[in-house]
């Protein structure tokens, strides 16, 4: 037990303990300093000396000193004091020798009330709390062994001061023979003592009878180094020291967010093993879509979306996108070597999850983060989306592309990667790019509650930043922004002035202000690197950084987890602040605009584009069900006539004239069955195919126009419907099977030349009669506009002949000659009969050419052809009786009704094999795809707003989102309330 000697006691303890030394040999003298050892300390009111002795060597000394007296054994001070009087010594020796020997009376006390204090402690350990859950969060006793450990070397490498400390630190004292004396005694023993302490030490033992070492002293190498630079060498143990406990806190810290990841993780993984389902999202996902509402929103009350977000910005290459895979622990973005590869905003939303994941909002695909394969295709696919968004002949584009990042110990937040500010448009860059991107990132920061996340290149000089002035515009003092200081390992390399990062980092250095400042590494320039090699580099450059050791850079500071977990924490506070002032707008607004829908349209409900969409879809569906209530003759008259306005000019031009200008019955009769024979073999089944998929639609749209008609119609609706129609017109395909079964009922058709009774022989004329005389009408009105108009039509509408007219009327005259002259004439015109007219017309001062004739002649000729027919059908309205009889010696051909009869026919059996196909299946079919159309406008946002548009849709729609905005709002608030 040490004790403290003061007063008169002092110098003579110094005098008895020369006399001991020089009793005993110090080749026996203890090397270390016991811990018995007791400082000896003169009061600076007697000035004597300092000496260190152990409890044994007191004794020794009483013995030495027996026979001088003291009065008193302690001083006013509380000091122990040697008596001076013999008697008196001996008293107060045998009173210490039992004090010191509590054994006894330890002993007496625990035989005799052990079991009391057994009792007592059990009673006692009943009623304290069970502090078992304390483990988790305490550390580990080899960490604690250790951690004493490095204390107790650092306090052993502490040593004693040299000589001449004494001189130098004691007080200023008048007498002057102490102050020699006790200099020359430290002279003479410090060295004598440090060499005994050397060999003690060299030799390992400890002897019983060994004199305790007096006094301070070094060893022969400390005293040597300290002379040279003790402060700082003793300032770079303290350094080395503090940096190996900062580690072991450190990785001791890791150890327990990582213990922490995997019990988050197990939990989460136990819930759905539970069979319970999680009824509630993450409060960062909910978040998300919050900011994915107000992204789509444009609101004509200009409410603005103030919720924060963290906005990354900085200059190109600067690490932006390192930082940021750092932050989400994986390599997600594409790599580039100095090219802008950012080019469009890229919105990542960080939560917890057991597995470390990543998917895109419109996608269900997820990438597992922890494959090298699923890295690259996500980088992949990233950089695909961004050379989609951007537009043709642009370099950047404003659409966001929305990402989900989930992975154990992720900091939840929201991050918006931005391009890269430029200061140098390149020759493959579109121009303006500068100033969009400057736009952009303007864009982004001005809302007042954007948090910035400040990037700037540590290896650059900071004259050549152009993003520190754009943020300090935008946030001019620095409440929102942090700002970060990138690639310090290139920086420190490359310093010649440290404290030129030491004023960046304190804020001195860049016209701009913020919260936090902040040194990462991100990497070594290795591309290949996985995101724990980037980690355990910076861990290493940190741990022997310079700049760390100069002070320059301080703990809080330094790496990427401290930065994030300050971006997390800024982040969670501003929502807390912002997110019911938001709340409280969107309400404003949804006030606003149901006022102006009632006063707008009372009697309507309040539609969305939706909600309009799916009226709209109900009522096209039962419109083409509506199809199934035609009657068969209505669809066989619909495609009977369609089917005559198709093949008429093909049978008038190509069988029924060639035909008529032969010679005899029997030509004319071949013919026509030559004629017949390859119109159904190549051109009319697909004419009939074509013919019944008009129809079809045709019916259809009249469907369709049928319902504007009705009193509760909605206009809002034409668009859409008519755009359905030309879709499903476009994908449906008439069975390629039904051209081949009407090929076959055509021919089978056609061939046959027999008219079974009266009934059908006038039909047949009448069918003549009435195709005919359309044609006629057609022909005539045709001349009548080439010619012009007539003397009557002159006067009564003030209308003259042009030109042209008139030459066409002098040509017409010419050519009825030439017809009115050979009634059998042929349908062309032949090069003597085209000369004369010509002569004939210069003789009357006109000039036409050729090609004028004959198109004069073509219609000329086609009217005396059909007005020829047109009277052999009267001729043989009664000659039924005479086709019986063959025709034989009556003078009377009516070849000309048969091919009609059988034409006809061909009509009517194609019209009825086109109702059983449409009726069978192609109505089905076309109901099929019109569903399949209708779906498809269903899924394409931008093809309903072009279609379903108009005030009453704008503002219904815009009402929907505020009223989706402001429940995820609320839902947000409610969930981040109980979180709370």
């Amino acid at each position: 037990m040490s004790m403290l000697i003061c007063g008169r006691f002092g110098p003579h303890c110094e005098r008895y303990v020369q006399q001991a030394l020089r009793k005993h040999s110090l080749q026996q003298s203890r090397n270390i300093v016991s811990k018995s050892h007791a400082l000896l300390k003169a009061p600076s009111s007697s000035q004597s000396p300092i000496l260190l002795i152990s409890e044994r060597g007191l004794w020794r000394f009483y013995h030495a000193y027996k026979n001088r007296s003291s009065r008193h054994l302690l001083s006013s001070r509380g000091h122990l004091l040697v008596p001076s009087n013999r008697h008196n010594i001996v008293t107060w020796t045998r009173i210490t020798k039992a004090l010191i020997r509590p054994r006894n009376i330890i002993i007496t006390g625990l035989v005799g009330t052990g079991a009391v204090i057994s009792q007592k402690i059990q009673a006692v350990k009943q009623q304290l709390p069970d502090l078992e859950w304390m483990k988790e969060y305490m550390p580990e006793s080899e960490a604690v062994k250790n951690l004493m450990k490095s204390i107790q070397s650092a306090t052993s490498k502490l040593s004693l001061p040299e000589k001449g400390f004494i001189s130098s630190h004691l007080p200023k004292v008048k007498d002057a023979a102490v102050v020699e004396g006790i200099k020359s005694w430290w002279e003479e023993n410090a060295g004598r003592n440090s060499a005994a302490v050397l060999s003690e030490d060299q030799k390992g033992t400890t002897h019983k009878n060994t004199v305790p070492l007096l006094g301070f002293g070094r060893s022969g190498a400390t005293a040597t180094s300290s002379k040279k630079n003790p402060e700082k060498e003793r300032l770079e143990q303290v350094q080395d020291e503090m940096i190996q406990i900062q580690i072991r806190y450190q990785k001791e810290i890791d150890r327990l967010i990582k213990e922490n990841k995997d019990l988050r993780k197990s939990l989460m993984l136990k819930e759905p093993k539970s069979g319970r389902k999680r009824t509630m999202r993450s409060l960062i996902d909910m978040y998300s879509d919050v900011l994915d509402e107000l992204e789509r929103y444009d609101s004509s009350y200009n409410t603005q979306d103030n919720l924060p977000r963290v906005v990354v910005v900085g200059d190109q290459s600067s690490g932006k996108t390192s930082v940021l895979e750092m932050i989400v622990q994986a390599r997600i973005f594409p790599r580039g070597s100095g090219e802008m590869m950012t080019r469009s905003p890229v919105k990542v939303t960080l939560s917890e999850g057991p597995y470390h994941i990543a998917s895109f909002k419109d996608s269900s695909r997820e990438f597992d983060l922890t494959k090298e394969s699923d890295l690259a295709a996500l980088r992949k696919e990233v950089e695909l989306r961004m050379k989609a968004s951007v537009g043709d002949g642009e370099t950047v584009s404003q659409e966001s592309i929305s990402m989900t990042v989930k992975g154990p110990g992720l900091q939840r937040m929201v991050l918006v990667d931005l391009p890269g500010i430029i200061s140098t448009e390149t020759s493959v860059m579109a121009p303006e790019t500068k100033n969009n991107i400057r736009k952009m990132v303007r864009g982004h920061m001005e809302n007042p509650n954007a948090i910035i996340l400040c990037i700037q290149d540590g290896a650059l000089d900071a004259e050549r930043s152009n993003v520190t002035d754009l943020v300090s515009q935008m946030d001019p003092t620095g409440k929102r922004t942090i700002f970060v200081l990138t690639k310090v390992d290139l920086a420190e390399s490359n310093l010649y002035n440290p404290d030129r990062i030491k004023s960046i980092l304190e804020g001195r250095l860049f016209p701009m202000k913020a919260l936090g400042y902040f040194a990462v590494v991100t990497g070594r320039g290795n591309q290949n690197d996985s995101i724990q090699e980037i980690k355990n580099y910076e861990e290493n450059f940190f741990r022997n950084s310079k700049l760390f050791k100069d002070g320059v850079l301080k703990p809080t500071q330094m790496g990427t987890q401290s930065m994030s977990m300050a971006v997390s924490e800024l982040f969670w506070k501003m929502v807390r602040e912002t997110v019911e002032q938001q709340a409280d707008a969107f309400k404003a607004t949804r006030f606003n605009l149901e006022t102006e829908w009632k006063n707008t349209f009372p009697r309507q409900r309040e539609l969305d584009r939706e909600e309009l969409f799916e009226k709209a879809k109900g009522d096209i569906l039962d419109e083409i069900i509506n199809l199934g209530q035609l009657t068969p003759k209505e669809w066989e008259e619909a495609f009977y006539n369609k089917l005559w306005e198709r093949a008429s000019s093909y049978f008038f031009e190509s069988i029924y004239l060639p035909a008529a200008q032969t010679e005899n019955s029997g030509i004319f009769n071949t013919t026509v069955d030559i004629k017949l024979k390859q119109w159904a073999d190549n051109m009319l089944p697909k004419k009939c195919v074509e013919v019944g998929w008009d129809t079809l639609h045709d019916e259809f749209i009249k469907i369709v126009e049928k319902d504007k008609k009705n009193k509760g119609h909605d206009e809002i609706f034409d668009q859409l419907k008519l755009a359905v129609i030309e879709a499903s017109k476009n994908k449906h395909q008439w069975d390629s099977k039904a051209e081949d079964s009407l090929r076959v009922i055509q021919v089978n058709t056609l061939e046959d030349r027999s008219v079974t009774d009266k009934q059908q022989w006038d039909a047949a004329v009448k069918f003549m009669e009435e195709t005919v005389k359309g044609r006629l009408h057609q022909t005539q009105d045709k001349l009548k506009e080439l010619t012009g108009p007539g003397k009557w039509e002159q006067w009564t509408h003030w209308k003259s002949k042009t030109q042209d007219h008139r030459n066409r009327g002098a040509t017409k005259g010419e050519l009825e000659k030439i017809l009115s002259a050979e009634k059998d004439h042929k349908s062309n015109l032949a090069t003597d009969e085209l000369t004369t007219v010509r002569r004939n017309l210069q003789t009357s001062g006109i000039e036409v050419t050729n090609d004028f004739i004959r198109e004069t002649w073509y219609h000329v000729y086609r009217q005396f052809f059909l007005t020829k027919a047109l009277g052999q059908c009267q001729e043989c309205r009664k000659g039924f009786y005479y086709y019986q009889k063959g025709f034989t010696d009556s003078g009377l051909e009516c070849n000309d009704v048969v091919l009609f009869w059988r034409l006809q026919r061909m009509l009517q059996i194609t019209s009825n094999a086109l109702r059983q196909q449409v009726v069978n299946n192609e109505a089905r079919r076309l109901e099929r795809i019109i569903k399949e159309v209708l779906d498809e406008f269903g899924e394409d946002q931008d093809t309903l707003a072009k279609l379903l548009t108009g005030p009453r849709v704008q503002l219904a729609e815009e009402l929907k989102k505020v009223r989706q905005i402001q429940e995820k709002l609320e839902e947000f608030i409610q969930a981040l309330n109980k979180e709370k």
